[in-house]
């Protein structure tokens, strides 16, 4: 295996660990927001500030390492991505910025805002959103490089049918992800109240993330035929993840073993995840960057492939052990302590 594959694989790691932490941050705050709004904020936002409290300085970690990464392994990535995702990137950060002042606010601050409460809910929704253009624009035909300088199609972006389809399903995510972790925390609390409320929107959240997954798959069909293709060829890995969302979504249903439910979404999830990136290559930015030619020098590509996995089994055990010290110790999930 090529260091470039392995290169790559540490990195897809790094997001798919982002994509999972911070899916359920971000419907945590639209969930905190809705209750608030529908009067319920009493049932469930004290179980959602117990989770928050303790994780949400290390949520982006993991963004901050596939972030560096990506630049320090494939180095032209920079030069494309940075001119064309500098509107959209520009407005992730400050929707993050956004959020990072509501963490301040909630866990210094002597009283809650309604305008920070409703910044915070929103910005569950939109930095998702915002974060997606990424991978839409890595499907090729919407940057363009016309004399050295590179350019976004904004008129294409805003009116692709897939452009779209990823937007809906990055947002659908969240909120089933977010939906099924707070399920399995509100059972391990034995809040009978919000375990009730939290597993409706897990059963609700169902549906539209298995509608946008296809309609992707679709509207990528009519956008990319290679990549749809190579997604063709890997129909086994999908119906993978397919398989452990009906393993999910039974088991949610029935209400019994919240927990394996919701390792079920994160494989469901995880083979999704890796069948689209395996899918992709060997293009990071289609055409213009490939993982081979706009990969680094070699020795430097493996220095870097060393001190990211180091870093890897540096923040898993850290996760863990932080799991273990507060999201799952019995008195600090039931609000004891």
């Amino acid at each position: 295996m090529s260091y470039e594959i392995i290169g790559i694989t540490v990195l897809w790691i790094f997001l798919y660990g982002y994509l999972i932490v911070a899916s359920v941050d971000f419907g945590a705050g639209f969930f905190a927001y809705y209750a608030k709004v529908t009067k319920k904020d009493h049932i469930i936002n004290q179980l959602i500030s117990r989770y928050l409290s303790p994780v949400w300085e290390v949520t982006n970690v993991f963004f901050v390492f596939f972030f560096v990464g990506i630049v320090g392994f494939f180095p032209d990535s920079a030069y494309y991505y940075g001119t064309a995702l500098l509107v959209p990137g520009s407005i992730a950060i400050i929707l993050l910025a956004i959020r990072g002042s509501f963490y301040a606010f909630e866990n210094y601050g002597s009283k809650q805002s309604n305008v920070y409460m409703f910044l915070y809910g929103a910005t569950g929704l939109l930095i998702p959103a915002s974060l997606s253009t990424a991978l839409t624009l890595s499907e090729g035909g919407f940057i363009m490089e016309k004399d050295g300088v590179v350019s976004l199609k904004y008129l294409e972006l805003f009116t692709s049918p897939y452009s779209w389809s990823v937007v809906f399903l990055a947002i659908v995510s969240v909120l089933f992800i977010s939906a099924t972790f707070l399920t399995f925390y509100a059972a391990r609390a034995n809040d009978t109240e919000a375990l009730k409320l939290v597993r409706k929107y897990a059963l609700f959240w169902a549906t539209p993330t298995i509608i946008a997954s296809l309609t992707t798959f679709i509207a990528l069909g009519e956008h990319n035929r290679r990549h749809y293709s190579n997604m063709m060829d890997l129909w086994w890995v999908f119906g993978l993840s397919v398989g452990f969302f009906m393993i999910a979504l039974a088991l949610i249903y029935i209400g019994r073993y919240y927990g394996l439910a919701f390792i079920s979404v994160m494989l469901q999830f995880f083979f999704a995840f890796f069948g689209y990136g395996a899918s992709h290559l060997p293009y990071i930015l289609d055409p213009y960057i490939t993982i081979y030619e706009g990969a680094t020098h070699e020795s430097t590509g493996i220095a870097l492939i060393v001190v990211f996995i180091a870093g890897l089994f540096l923040l898993i055990p850290s996760l863990i052990f932080l799991m273990k010290l507060f999201l799952f110790d019995a008195d600090y999930v039931k609000g004891k302590k």
